[in-house]
């Protein structure tokens, strides 16, 4: 068996290498660059809802407290005219990308100690490469691509994004995979 603390160095390269290539992702190639667009009347938007004053959390446009109202006529008419929207609100000022950074590197950490783990339970020092690399890189693609299906299913975020990011889930799991399968402890 292969303990964590032998798993220590895959860990910590691997969660620099998922954020070494998810910033040439995001900053280079440049594919999510339409996975958000500019809502029309955005000024109009902007003004209503902060008139609204709404603190910042996740809102559900048209609310419904119980799902018994969706059989009321009135609810059923408000979803019918539409919008029908899940809005996330957060904190009002300029944004900064330091805070978001640090929490993505201790994400890819998350997903590399967990793929550790099950790893180090089912995987023998001196297990070859491959066999290194499809368990942990399926392990790792589950981590970071398995959370980006059920917000498509339950609250309309487009397919096509939902596909991008398990493909950005794929790379970060074969990214991973190999840096476990090439600093994989050797049998003694």
């Amino acid at each position: 068996m292969v303990t964590i603390g032998a798993l220590w160095l895959p860990i910590l390269l691997s969660a620099v290498l998922v954020f070494v290539v998810s910033t040439i992702i995001h900053m280079v190639l440049k594919y999510h660059s339409w996975d958000y667009i500019k809502i029309p009347n955005e000024d109009a938007v902007r003004a209503a809802i902060r008139s609204a004053s709404p603190e910042p959390r996740q809102y559900l446009i048209p609310y419904i407290g119980d799902y018994k109202e969706l059989k009321t006529p009135e609810v059923m008419q408000k979803f019918i005219e539409g919008p029908v929207a899940v809005v996330t609100i957060r904190k009002a000022g300029a944004p900064s990308m330091g805070p978001n950074l640090v929490q993505w590197f201790v994400f890819s950490l998350f997903i590399s100690f967990f793929a550790a783990y099950i790893a180090s339970r089912t995987l023998a020092p001196g297990t070859d490469y491959l066999h290194v690399f499809r368990l942990v890189g399926a392990v790792a693609f589950l981590g970071y691509a398995g959370a980006t299906i059920p917000p498509s299913i339950w609250m309309g975020k487009p397919w096509s994004i939902t596909g991008k990011e398990m493909l950005d889930g794929l790379v970060y799991g074969m990214v991973t995979a190999g840096a476990f399968g090439w600093l994989w402890p050797h049998a003694a």
